[in-house]
């Protein structure tokens, strides 16, 4: 099974740019010692995919609550804005590695004309936001009967009933 992973070509220059902000910065200033920890914004991953009822977005935002979190639409857009903030339960000198990303993240989506506004379910689960969106009846696939006529022809000749009456 193949396995994607996003790539982010700007995330060693932010690392980079952040370890030069903490090698300048005045460790007596006003500002915590964690600031540099949450300073970096992220974009959380998600899959989106549809069937004929929904369309789904599942995007994963472990370690935040859901007062922290704000879904919206507005214009046919879809948009995700959340924060993980960092715990202040230890210093910033007692990590040896941070991994994990800190601060505020904001997704954007264009919605489809199919989706309706109004039917929308978002549920939060073990570190997973599931975005519902319906899709209006209109929109919905719809098969149709096709009906055969009394006879059959082959390759354009009329049926032996209709070449005997004439």
């Amino acid at each position: 099974m193949t396995m994607f992973t996003r790539y982010d070509p700007f995330r060693e220059f932010v690392t980079l740019q952040d370890r030069m902000n903490r090698l300048f910065r005045d460790p007596r200033g006003p500002e915590g010692q964690d600031e540099s920890l949450t300073s970096t914004a992220f974009a959380p991953p998600v899959d989106v995919y549809e069937d004929e009822h929904n369309v789904t977005l599942k995007i994963e935002v472990p370690g935040i609550d859901e007062k922290d979190i704000d879904v919206r639409i507005e214009n046919n857009t879809l948009t995700v804005h959340g924060e993980r903030k960092f715990e202040k339960d230890e210093k910033e000198e007692n990590y040896r590695r941070v991994e994990r990303q800190y601060g505020s993240f904001t997704r954007t989506f264009s919605l489809p004309s199919t989706v309706n506004h109004d039917n929308v379910q978002a549920d939060y689960d073990k570190g997973v936001l599931k975005i519902k969106l319906a899709k209006k009846a209109e929109a919905k696939p719809k098969q149709i009967k096709v009906n055969v006529g009394g006879q059959k022809t082959l390759e354009g000749k009329e049926p032996k009933s209709a070449s005997k009456a004439a």
